[in-house]
């Protein structure tokens, strides 16, 4: 066996033995990153639009795809897209994982335009004037069938970046930026 085979063959020994003695949470995070392809589900609660996609598979991220979750997670108010950081859709298909979530993410957020963002900064102080969302790396979601405050647990689990919880709202948002947690 050739050495970059052995080391290879060893890896992946050494992931699924870890797999096999982690607790589910961790067992399901391993999962993800040994899954031939990762797919999400979206719900834009206020375009009504529906999404279902395999972003990634053989090792690359599908550019169509991409794009249609771009959309689907425009800004809903002036139609505005922004190229979403893959790494919040692979932190969004890891939380999928791991609550074993049977519904689609439901969209409160994603990408937001500065106008918008400037417009509901105005109008709330809990909106941060430089928000993750600008940068296509945040999404406020819910998930049907999945309690809010366990979609916050999980997403603090696997602390991918900034987990807010907005219980009064009704949503979690995750981002891809520093790790951190606030309450609002």
């Amino acid at each position: 066996m050739k050495d970059s085979n052995r080391r290879k063959f060893l890896k992946l020994g050494v992931l699924a033995a870890a797999a096999g003695l982690a607790s589910s949470p961790a067992r399901a995070t391993l999962s993800g990153v040994l899954a031939p392809e990762r797919s999400l589900a979206f719900y834009n609660i206020h375009t009504g639009e529906n999404l279902q996609t395999v972003y990634w598979a053989e090792g690359a991220y599908i550019p169509q795809a991409l794009n249609d979750i771009n959309h689907i997670l425009r800004d809903f108010r002036n139609d505005e897209t922004r190229i979403m950081a893959p790494e919040l859709l692979d932190l969004l298909y890891r939380l999928n994982t791991v609550i074993d979530a049977r519904q689609p993410f439901h969209i409160i957020s994603g990408y937001r335009s500065p106008a918008t963002n400037a417009m509901l900064a105005a109008r709330s102080q809990g909106v941060a004037k430089h928000s993750m969302h600008l940068d296509g790396m945040a999404a406020d979601i819910r998930v049907p069938g999945r309690e809010l405050i366990q979609v916050r647990r999980a997403a603090l689990m696997l602390r991918g970046g900034g987990v807010g919880y907005y219980p009064n709202s009704d949503f979690v948002h995750v981002d891809v930026g520093r790790t951190r947690q606030w309450q609002g």
